[in-house]
């Protein structure tokens, strides 16, 4: 083993340690090391998709939330702002004004969701703008490329997400696809180097539908090419989640232990606990965000549908167990009052609600995991965050 890669491997191994195992299950807790600072894990990512986690100020994520890592997407950052005022800027993390670690998604689910606007080859992807119609392309190589100029701490390799429900023929030819893909993104990432000077590490990602044989197969190509971290991507489509939390057992029994484990695009609370416990270290989501422009709060009393009229002249905190300032600031009828009017401010301060939310549900996840009470506290949580008041 020559010096150049014997370095390359020892900052792989060095990128993620574990720190306790809970005694009753696969869950555990870490720490994720990057240039731009230490992510514990488990850890919730908001998601940043355009270079924005929408109506949240990065001041608040930081100093309210103390978000650790968020999430971008390379096909909605290619198409705008572009690659050339990135690479201008200085990269994502000066372009937004971050200095905490990023994730980018590859594209591929993106692209996966334009169904009649994309065409898959073993090339890549051509698809259509969704903001003006017009070509392009995406391959292993070019994504590679794209999301060094994006500058992530954590770039993903190309995949095709197959959708819920589809035949084992077509699960088959998918994971075929991408492990041709992971070949080439590998081969790239290997022989470029970073365009802005700090780290970058290549995760790949499993698919392979809700087949046993198939999630094998691609967990035993992903986990063989030996790199800092591995993802699992394809759940949460439709599948019904027992069939989600099977597979991720199954998954889980290949994937190596000392790497971080991705769970992309998943979920719930209810999602993410279950999750934990079967080895899953990092999540992103868009609900917690989506949900909470449409007035659903998620609290440490339960799911709140703050459109109802029961809550016109409660003037109660939103959260009285506060996980951010906002939860104790504002008051259920003051939030319903900004929501119903369609004020801006009633969906930023949901989501930033919902958001503090997620990331307390983490870090006292952390917390049970370090004190040895995980199992029991998880089901007493999952019951309660998952009731509707």
């Amino acid at each position: 083993m020559d010096e150049l890669h014997l370095c390359c491997c020892l900052r792989i191994i060095f990128m993620f340690e574990i720190r306790t195992k809970d005694k009753d299950t696969r869950a555990r807790t870490g720490v994720l090391r990057t240039d731009h600072g230490d992510i514990p894990t488990p850890i919730f990512m908001p998601v940043g998709t355009g270079g924005t986690v929408k109506g949240i100020l990065q001041r608040d994520l930081e100093e309210d939330i103390d978000a650790r890592i968020i999430l971008g997407n390379t096909y909605h950052l290619y198409l705008r702002p572009g690659t050339e005022i990135l690479k201008e800027a200085g990269g994502l993390h000066r372009f937004m004004s971050w200095e905490r670690p990023i994730l980018t998604d590859s594209g591929g689910y993106q692209v996966f969701s334009l169904a009649n606007n994309r065409k898959l080859t073993d090339e890549g992807i051509v698809f259509k703008s969704h903001i003006d119609g017009s070509r392009h392309v995406f391959t292993p190589e070019n994504t590679v490329d794209i999301q060094r100029v994006i500058g992530a701490d954590i770039i993903m390799a190309l995949d095709e997400c197959a959708p819920f429900p589809c035949d084992h023929r077509y699960a088959e030819r998918s994971v075929d696809l991408t492990h041709q893909w992971l070949d080439r993104a590998v081969e790239r990432f290997r022989g470029s180097e970073p365009v802005w000077g700090w780290q970058q590490y290549l995760f790949p990602i499993v698919q392979g539908g809700i087949f046993d044989d198939l999630r094998k197969l691609s967990a035993e190509k992903i986990a063989s090419k030996d790199m800092a971290g591995n993802a699992i991507g394809g759940l949460s489509v439709g599948e019904p989640a027992e069939e989600m939390y099977r597979t991720i057992e199954i998954v889980n029994e290949i994937l190596p232990e000392d790497r971080p484990r991705y769970l992309m695009g998943v979920g719930s609370p209810a999602n993410i606990l279950e999750a934990i416990e079967r080895g899953i270290d990092m999540f992103d989501c868009v609900m917690p965000t989506r949900n909470g422009r449409n007035g659903m709060l998620f609290t440490s009393q339960g799911i709140i549908n703050i459109r109802n009229k029961r809550w016109a002249n409660d003037f109660s905190p939103i959260d009285p167990e506060g996980p951010s300032a906002v939860s104790l600031i504002y008051s259920k009828a003051y939030l319903r009052h900004l929501v119903i009017s369609g004020e801006m401010l009633g969906g930023q301060i949901s989501s930033l609600q919902n958001l503090a939310f997620y990331l307390k549900l983490a870090g006292d996840a952390r917390k049970k995991i370090e004190e040895g009470d995980f199992k029991r506290w998880k089901d007493k949580t999952i019951k309660k965050v998952s009731e509707k008041i």
